[in-house]
């Protein structure tokens, strides 16, 4: 279904309404798609899957793999977590991985963020340069 510029940008201003200090706040976000589906105003259905669009994206943003060769310690979780919540806020969701191809080192993946400190990624580099 295509989206119409006017429901796009209603669903962009009541997805702004519904965030409490830059973080999406979920009760705020039932109380507008019940109201929605209660009054029904035109095009609501556009409405709603772009207020869907808009929470996948916003829950995706908060969502890390951590991936990493082999076992880390909790330290270094601990670590790893703090300077993430730093940096991205404190409501992160982290899962950890292991992939033995990366060799060493560690691949974060917050949203659609990418930090690739592994040694395969370096390797990678390397063989891309030449």
């Amino acid at each position: 279904m295509k989206i119409s510029k006017v429901a796009a940008a209603t669903a962009r201003r009541l997805f702004g309404l519904c965030q409490t200090a830059g973080r999406l706040d979920e009760s705020k976000l039932r109380t507008v798609i019940a109201r929605l589906i209660e009054s029904k105003p035109r095009d609501y259905r556009a409405v709603l899957m772009a207020l869907q669009r808009l929470t996948r994206l916003e829950l995706e943003a908060r969502k890390v793999t951590v991936e990493s060769a082999v076992e880390v310690d909790e330290s270094t979780r601990q670590r790893v977590v703090a300077g993430l919540a730093k940096q991205y806020g404190p409501d992160l969701v982290v899962q950890y991985q292991i992939t033995p191809a990366l060799l060493g080192g560690l691949r974060i993946r917050v949203g659609n963020d990418v930090f690739d400190g592994s040694v395969q990624g370096r390797l990678e580099r390397l063989a891309n340069a030449f």
